[in-house]
Parts: structure tokens; sequence; C-alpha cells
């Protein structure tokens, strides 16, 4: 078998590693990425958060990104029956950027791979990790590429395979969510909106819309530049049918009047996909010499748009982590890593689970929220879940259930 070195071996180009890969090559590393699919591909996701902005900054991509010329976001709005509301990210507790953008993930993801590249990163696209060996003193790869194999070594692993989750599964670190297994169905849409003369819609945000009489139900409507739009609806495994995916999202939007009004003239002309069971979770983020990033450590759910910018941050935390592995220093990875990244998934988790609890949106649709408590809940929904001086941050739950309380209370 073929035998070559790296310095550091990145799994999956999607934008935890071209961002990892950016950082590292930044600061004079080596990277090859072993991409099993081709680009451009299709991925879902396509609602960033502020917050990631300063990654792909400090990437060196910001430029690719800017240029690309994606649809610009800056906040969120939520409505439920005759409820609504909105969250604009400039207006937030944390400091930092307040605005971003809605991008099909497909030349999205391809732009950060393609600045990748350009900064010097070896991207080897069709070459699939198909065995992993990390109890030596370095971690080692079998890569298969057009039905030949070969093994690859180097310093570090970093594995950012995303809904592939490499090393989970070939080094048994999978364990199940504590999630409820929820289903999301989904597509893209040539929208029409702009020709719609009844509707009122503000497509630099992205659209959460809740079925009044099923409120752990919700779909997403997020518009591009193109005049294109992603659509899905989420809701638990069990309150799906047999029927075929199309049937059952077409239902759905005729029974939510808010999207039967905007899309009355949109083409549903791509095919519609399903996932379930998308929750997961992982024993550790970090061993010998390998760490996890992105969804391929812990994947919670899409109502907040929280996938890509954990990605980031968990590019941003392990490449510094690593710089200084690679310089002989001390690390300790739980402390440096494990520890700050969960930091940011415990908040998203608390919404999360408040979300659909009902306790979150009892606060998102309270018409008289303090003027602090907007900015505070906006920062986090921004993506700035591991701002500690944010009390939605250090005592989310607690905080949380507390403002449901007193929302009660004065209705």
């Amino acid at each position: 078998m073929r035998q070559e070195k790296s310095e550091v071996i990145v799994i999956g180009a999607g934008p935890s590693g071209a961002v990892a890969a950016g950082l590292l090559r930044r600061a004079g590393r080596a990277v090859t990425i072993l991409e099993k699919a081709a680009f451009p591909r299709f991925v879902i996701g396509e609602s960033l958060l502020p917050q990631s902005m300063e990654y792909i900054e400090a990437a060196g991509m910001l430029q690719d990104v800017v240029e690309a010329g994606f649809q610009f976001k800056n906040g969120a709005a939520f409505t439920c029956g005759a409820k609504h509301a909105w969250f604009d990210f400039r207006e937030k507790f944390t400091s930092g950027w307040g605005t971003t953008y809605q991008v099909q993930r497909a030349p999205f993801d391809k732009v950060l791979a393609d600045a990748a590249a350009r900064m010097g990163t070896d991207i080897r696209y069709g070459h699939e990790v198909i065995a992993v060996d990390v109890t030596g003193e370095k971690p080692v790869v079998v890569v298969r590429s057009e039905g030949e194999d070969y093994q690859l070594t180097g310093e570090f692993l970093l594995d950012a395979s995303g809904y592939g989750r490499v090393l989970p599964r070939l080094l048994n670190l999978e364990v199940p969510s504590a999630l409820p297994v929820r289903q999301a169905i989904f597509t893209h849409i040539e929208d029409r909106i702009a020709q719609n003369t009844e509707a009122c819609f503000d497509r630099e945000k992205i659209l959460i819309s809740v079925p009044p009489d099923e409120t752990d139900v919700w779909f997403w409507l997020i518009p591009f530049s193109n005049g294109r739009s992603s659509i899905g609806v989420v809701g638990r495994r069990e309150q799906f049918d047999a029927r075929d995916d199309k049937e059952q999202l077409l239902d759905r939007v005729a029974h939510t009047p808010n999207l039967v009004k905007l899309l009355k003239h949109a083409v549903w002309d791509t095919p519609v996909r399903h996932i379930v069971g998308y929750s997961a979770n992982v024993k550790t983020l970090y061993g010998r010499n390998f760490a996890l990033l992105g969804n391929a450590t812990e994947f919670l759910d899409p109502v907040f748009s929280s996938g890509v910018t954990i990605a980031f941050k968990s590019a941003d935390l392990a490449t510094r982590a690593l710089l200084k592995q690679l310089a002989g220093e001390p690390v300790d990875w739980g402390r440096e890593y494990a520890g700050p990244l969960m930091v940011g998934v415990e908040t998203f988790r608390a919404f999360v689970n408040a979300w659909y609890d009902g306790r979150l949106q009892d606060i998102i649709f309270f018409p008289d929220k303090a003027p602090e408590v907007q900015r505070m809940i906006s920062s986090v929904l921004a993506g700035y879940a591991w701002d500690e001086k944010n009390p939605f941050v250090t005592r989310a739950s607690r905080r949380l259930a507390s403002m449901e309380a007193a929302c009660a209370l004065v209705a």
C-alpha cells in the first residue's frame, strides 16, 4: 500500500474543515483535506449566524464570502397565528458582528473550500477515509480513491466530516442523543414572493413559522439572493406519516396561513428530501492526536441555525490548541477545547429544549419584553452563545424558566 505523510490531516472539506485549514495555513502549517464527495454538493443548513463572520474573517476568507453575492441577513422573524416577533441581530447584548448571510450551502461550502485551497491547502476530492489508527505515536488513516487504497500519516487528525461522522463511527465514539427523535422535510423553491402584492416579507431575516395548534412543529423559510428560498418543516417523527415527502410538506404548508399567503406563486421545482433522527452525541470530543469538529461532535437541532456557528467555533478552538501542541507546548484539550466549546453547545441546548417545551416561545412572542432582555436573547440567537457576561449564557435554563414564569404572570 502506498504511504504518504502530511502535517495535519482534516477529514471533510465542509465549513469546519475549510476554516480550520485556513487558520492553520495562516500559521504556516501544512494541511491535507480528505473529502469523500465532489464539490459543489447539496447540504442543508443555509442560515448563518453573525458570530460565524468572526471565524470566516480570522481564517482569511471574508473577502471570498462577501464577493460571492449571498443574501444579506440581519435577524430572525417568528410568527404563530396572529402573534409576531422580530429580532434585529444588530441590536444585541454582545459586541461583534450583527449581520451575516443566508446561503445556498453548495456554493457557500465551495467558496470556503476554494479559499482554503487558494491558501495552500491540499484538498483531495473523492478520497474516502475507510480506516483509522490513533493508537500509535501518530494518527494513520487509510484512504480509498478510485478503487485504490493508500495510507496517510500525520501529526494530528481533525474530523470535520459533519453528518458523515467518520471518527465517531470508526472509533466507536457515538452515543444516543438525549433529544427526542425529530424529522425534517425540506426543499428549495423559486419563491416568487416579489411578485406577490399581498406579501409582507423581509428577505434579510429567516422566518420561523409555528402552527398555533401544534407548537412543537415549526417551519423555516430562508430566502436567498437569487429569488429562491429554502423551506422545511420539523417535528417529532411520529407527527409525520408514510406519505411522499413532497405531499406531506405541501399539505403542512397548505394548513399554515402565513405560508399560504407568502408562497401563493411559488414554483416547487426541486426534489423534496428528509432527514430523521439527526441529533447526535459522542463519548469524547478529542483523543490521542485527534479532535472532532462541528457536526462530527454533536448536532442539536436546526431551529436556531447553530450548526455552522458551532462548527466554526470548534475549528477556532481546536486550531488554537493544535498550534500550541505543534509548537511543542503542553495542551490540556479538555480545558482548552472541549470545555469552552461545550459552554455554547449547552447554551444552545437550553434554548432548543425551551423552544420545544414552549417556554422560549412564550418569551419570544411576549409583546412587552424589557429591551435588555430582548438584546440578551438576540445575542444568543445571533450565535454569541459563548459570551459568559450574558445571563442567558451562564444561567440559560434558569433564566429562561424565570422569564417564562414572569411572562405568564403578566399575561
